[in-house]
């Protein structure tokens, strides 16, 4: 799947693999948006707030599933795995991964736990 992700996705995943606060963070624009699951967070002191917290503390992995380009996003679905609560989740856990970038750094990330279409 790598060769479908850009430069700026692909380090996201492989920082958040590594548990890398400064990598991952090195990812976003300074003024960047990230949405994860209705809760938001503005700017990079607030997102390495969330990375420490919900990344790197619980040890997330991410196992990309599938991901493509849609009207110049990267989107990505991804298979997450960690130290986290896991109680009332799905078994496997998968969230979709919405970046929007701005040249070389991410500068909104919206990610979400889609339901299945049936």
């Amino acid at each position: 799947m790598s060769e479908k992700l850009a430069a700026p996705v692909a380090g996201y995943i492989r920082a958040t693999n590594a548990f890398d606060t400064d990598a991952i963070l090195s990812t976003f624009h300074d003024d960047a948006l990230v949405n994860d699951v209705q809760r938001e967070f503005r700017g990079k002191p607030a997102i390495r707030s969330w990375i420490e917290r919900e990344i790197v503390a619980v040890k997330v992995t991410m196992q990309v599933v599938e991901a493509f380009e849609h009207h110049g996003d990267n989107i990505v679905s991804a298979k997450l795995d960690g130290e986290y609560d896991k109680k009332g989740l799905p078994d496997p856990l998968i969230l979709t991964f919405y970046f929007s970038l701005d040249g070389d750094r991410i500068s909104r990330l919206i990610i979400l736990h889609n339901k299945a279409v049936t």
